[in-house]
């Protein structure tokens, strides 16, 4: 008989290891778990920032490149700018001579002559071609 007690107080002993090994390997896992649902929480929270913050990084691209756009319609060509800057320092140049005749008080200015225009002067880009 008393091999049988000590068997089974031996047995009694090794399942109340088995119990708080279980216990402990239990209380891991929710501990485990319970990190992991808090990151998969922070992560997704983190995903959805990301992409409210791309968003409005999108919109503000949009609309810095649409106005951009909206600059480059306003803007005339720089050659453009340049030709127009030269044409108007010409009419200022030249005004002075012209002052008398466009109030129509004398004659043309001298250098300037009337051209008559004749079917010679005219030059069409198709008879150039034939020719």
């Amino acid at each position: 008989m008393s091999s049988c007690l000590a068997q089974e107080v031996h047995l009694a002993r090794r399942h109340e290891e088995i119990l708080s090994q279980r216990s402990e390997l239990l209380q891991q896992m929710e501990t485990y778990l319970g990190d992991k649902k808090t990151k998969k929480t922070w992560q997704t929270q983190a995903a959805h920032a990301a992409h409210k913050r791309n968003a409005a990084l999108l919109n503000d691209i949009e609309a810095a490149e649409k106005k951009l756009q909206e600059r480059v319609y306003l803007l005339p060509h720089p050659d453009t700018v340049k030709l127009e800057t030269l044409y108007w320092a010409s009419v200022k140049e030249s005004l002075p001579k012209w002052e008398q005749f466009l109030l129509g008080r004398a004659e043309v200015p001298i250098g300037f002559k009337k051209m008559k225009t004749t079917k010679q002067n005219i030059s069409y880009p198709e008879e150039d071609s034939q020719k």
